[in-house]
């Protein structure tokens, strides 16, 4: 038998269990991963409170897209991989296990300097900052807004920008600004006033907009008058038609592409913090932290 996060209706962590079930197995094309750590996400807990945001999913249901751990079975036809490499990857709501199954395709090798809780956070948080900062193409020289940029995904992508030749100003809770100057960024707060303070902040203009937070980054970015193509919202989904923004978030994931972050993050290119670890059996209250948000940084779950 194995353990597997699990939740039979909607609702806060509370409807989270650790079910024990069959353990899985690799078929062909596939690997089993014994999991080591598995990052939380925010989208997990927005899929698992309303079935809006996934109308087509049934219950039950796992959480979780992002893994690490120790390939201990290759199904048939698998050439890219063996036993006993250490891995991370993705899945599809099922990471928060001893054992996730996963096509071949779907890991790729961690590098010897990064470690296991890192490596487990990685793989959606790198993804969609990485694709929503390319959907703004950051220049040399230009100023790019970055919204909940103590967050993982914000954090990420503030340091895509920065590695990109921008300036990078960052809206984030105060307690983090000091955190957010000693990479680089130019730490502003949100809330009222939030035009004022980017005008101080950003004198000649904002060029980009990355945002992790919602309409109020969009609104005051608008009104500052950046252009509506250099704005990227991964949660303001009515600003496409509002604004003519664009949403680019996850999606198009490759192995190659993770390997990439993952070596940048190992090299300390890309600084990935972590804000807390918890066994697998405190999943509730992972997700609890999580849900409080204002967070510097990404909440994982351990294994042994």
């Amino acid at each position: 038998m194995s353990r597997i996060v699990q939740y039979n209706r909607y609702g806060g962590p509370e409807v989270l269990d650790i079910v024990e079930v069959d353990e899985p197995h690799a078929s062909v094309g596939m690997v089993r991963v014994a999991v080591r750590a598995a990052g939380l996400n925010n989208f997990d807990a927005k899929a698992r409170r309303s079935p809006s945001v996934l109308p087509n999913r049934t219950l039950p249901s796992g959480q979780g897209a992002e893994f690490a751990g120790v390939i201990d079975e290759v199904g048939e036809g698998v050439t890219t991989a063996m036993l006993g490499d250490e891995v991370l990857g993705w899945s599809n709501f099922s990471a928060q296990a001893d054992f996730v199954v996963v096509p071949a395709s779907q890991v790729t090798t961690k590098p010897p300097g990064l470690d296991w809780v890192t490596a487990g956070g990685l793989g959606l948080v790198g993804n969609t900052a990485e694709r929503s900062t390319r959907a703004v193409a950051p220049q040399p020289g230009e100023t790019v807004l970055v919204s909940a940029a103590a967050g993982g995904v914000g954090l990420f992508a503030a340091q895509l920008a920065l590695a990109d030749g921008a300036t990078v100003i960052g809206t984030a809770s105060e307690q983090n600004h000091t955190y957010l100057s000693s990479l680089g960024l130019i730490p502003v707060a949100y809330g009222p006033g939030l035009v004022d303070r980017l005008r101080v902040a950003a004198p000649e203009g904002i060029d980009a907009v990355i945002d992790n937070a919602g309409a109020e980054t969009v609104d005051a970015a608008i009104e500052l008058g950046v252009d509506p193509t250099r704005i990227n919202s991964i949660v303001y989904f009515a600003g496409v038609a509002k604004y003519g923004i664009s949403t680019v978030g996850g999606g198009g994931k490759t192995a190659e592409n993770l390997g990439d972050l993952a070596r940048l993050v190992a090299a300390g290119t890309v600084v990935m913090p972590i804000a807390a670890t918890f066994p697998l059996s405190e999943v509730r209250a992972a997700y609890e932290l999580l849900e409080t948000r204002h967070l510097r940084g990404k909440v994982v779950l351990t294994l042994p």
